[in-house]
């Protein structure tokens, strides 16, 4: 229910029994809106939200294999989008210096 702030006045004792009762009452002044609410109700969403059973029945949490799974999956993925793992460092360093002692061919 929405009254304007005249009419709030008027019946004041009346929209708090009803709010107090659960009916919405709202008041509207200078255009903007005022909610009246029991103060016993929740003040926020998230404290009527009902907890939901994440893991699943019989899960170990002490059994760690997953782990080793999962990783092998990443290190798969990661190996499609860059490349398998590269040669060390070292190794890279070697070629560049090869290529810079070869002799440059002339034309």
């Amino acid at each position: 229910m929405e009254v304007p702030i005249t009419q709030f006045r008027q019946r004041i004792f009346d929209l708090m029994s009803q709010a107090l009762e659960g009916q919405e009452v709202w008041v509207t002044h200078k255009g903007r809106r005022v909610r009246l609410v029991p103060e016993n109700e929740p003040k926020d969403k998230l404290s009527r939200i009902t907890p939901l059973e994440v893991i699943a029945a019989g899960a170990d949490l002490e059994d760690d294999s997953w782990k080793a799974a999962m990783m092998r999956d990443r290190e798969q993925k990661w190996d499609r989008r860059l490349g398998p793992r590269g040669k060390p460092a070292g190794a890279a360093v070697e070629s560049r210096r090869a290529k810079a002692s070869r002799p440059r061919r002339t034309a």
